[in-house]
């Protein structure tokens, strides 16, 4: 009984792993060339899906592109040159992870400007609370005022 369970779980958590589009008749006989293709394929976007990569997909145009990346390895292109040669036919869009550019700066940079924006902002806003917490000392009629409210309030 236990043995079964067993293996029940086992299957149940093999299913759980992430499952890979790639069909068996795309993959290459060379190992390194398919590892290779694996890593491109892992970083560019299906143009279906949008929020896969092309390596997950099992749109027809993910599989085209997971085709094309292997026919571009075989025939002797850098990593690079593969990379380049999608974004040319189908825009920067394609990369999961855009390039570091000029025209991408901002959103590169984005983040931090909005960190630093708000820590400034912090900074400002507990300076401002603290000048007022820790302000001008009561004159000598206003600490008698008080002093008299206070001794009303605890007679009453």
């Amino acid at each position: 009984m236990i043995r079964r369970t067993l293996i029940a779980l086992a299957l149940l958590a093999a299913s759980a792993l992430p499952t890979l589009a790639v069909n068996p008749d795309e993959v290459l006989s060379d190992p390194a060339l398919e590892a290779r293709a694996r890593a491109l394929s892992a970083q560019l976007r299906c143009m279906v899906c949008q929020n896969q990569s092309i390596d997950d997909s099992n749109a027809e145009l993910a599989k085209d592109l997971r085709v094309l990346v292997r026919e571009r390895i075989t025939n002797g292109d850098s990593d690079q040159a593969v990379i380049d040669y999608v974004v040319s036919r189908y825009g920067e869009f394609v990369l999961l992870k855009p390039r570091f550019e000029a025209k991408t700066l901002i959103l590169w940079g984005a983040p931090a400007a909005l960190l630093l924006i708000g820590g400034a902002a912090m900074i400002v806003a507990a300076r401002r609370r603290a000048g007022r917490v820790t302000g001008v000392a009561l004159s000598d009629a206003e600490t008698k005022r008080l002093a008299s409210l206070l001794a009303d309030r605890d007679r009453g």
